[in-house]
């Protein structure tokens, strides 16, 4: 059964509102901790609101160890404070802990940490989520579950061997549980990939490891998006699955968009002040 026009229009809207929220949340934190990747955490924010409220993940915020919850393994942890206002938003814990970041005592950081509810794995150092995965896949296999992975990867963490690693493994034990979402923002710490290290075509990179592959050309458009990862959610195949989501760095902040140098950049209260008083 599909979902007629009128519904998908409201839930398009609703994304879309969430998106934008979501955004205005995420700069408040950046004005209260000053450390947080805003930049990384920018060009994820329609994949997390799609998982989320879109219907495509299985969670129960009462539960965080509910055995048959779909897992998202958060590989590039620098990008993801954008979560954290989702997990308050869902109940993973109350609204008033965002203002604690970065304080003595706070379990909220500018790198997300496993003692967060809501988080499955350590985020910090990159490379590692794939691997992580596919262990956590092919367990779940084992043991008859129909619970499936997710895993959102940085186009810079393609560079680390660890990653094309678990790449073959997925395709080698044809883990078709596992999803993995390519935040392809064309822009590592320091420069352009394609200056530090040119990934060319990631999708034919996948397919001639035995993956299936798909791409959104605009990774902030909340329609394709979402059909993108219901797409995925709904697949039966034995292959693993890659979505590679075309997205902008810095999205939504003008001065830092496409940025080279925009990953390890801050924004001052008075900038962030003036971006919510026109992020509408």
């Amino acid at each position: 059964m599909t979902m007629d026009d009128k519904k998908r229009a409201e839930l398009m809207g609703y994304l879309k509102a969430k998106a934008l929220w979501v955004r205005r949340e995420t700069l408040k934190i950046h004005a209260i901790s000053s450390e947080t990747r805003v930049a990384s955490s920018m060009s994820d924010v329609e994949i997390f609101v799609a998982l989320y409220y879109g219907g495509v993940l299985r969670f129960d915020p009462k539960n965080t160890v509910w055995p048959d919850r779909d897992r998202l393994i958060v590989s590039k942890g620098h990008g993801a404070i954008s979560l954290y206002p989702i997990f308050a938003d869902t109940g993973y814990f109350d609204m008033a802990e965002l203002t604690t970041i970065g304080k003595a005592g706070s379990f909220l950081g500018g790198i997300p940490d496993p003692i967060i509810p809501g988080l499955e794995t350590v985020n910090g150092s990159l490379g590692h989520g794939l691997g992580v995965a596919c262990g956590v896949a092919l367990a779940l296999r084992k043991q008859a579950s129909n619970a499936k992975v997710f895993v959102l990867l940085g186009d810079g963490e393609l560079y680390e061997g660890s990653v094309w690693e678990a790449i073959m493994f997925a395709a080698h034990h044809r883990l078709g549980n596992l999803n993995l979402i390519v935040d392809n923002n064309k822009i590592c710490m320091l420069d352009y990939c394609k200056n530090v290290l040119d990934l060319g075509c990631i999708e034919d990179k996948f397919r001639a490891f035995g993956w299936d592959t798909s791409t959104v050309n605009d990774g902030h458009v909340i329609e394709d998006v979402y059909d993108a990862l219901m797409t995925l959610k709904t697949d039966t195949g034995d292959r693993p699955n890659v979505l590679v989501a075309n997205t902008v760095k810095g999205k939504g902040i003008p001065q830092l968009e496409n940025d080279s140098l925009c990953h390890i950049k801050s924004l001052k209260v008075d900038e962030i002040n003036n971006l919510l008083g026109v992020m509408q």
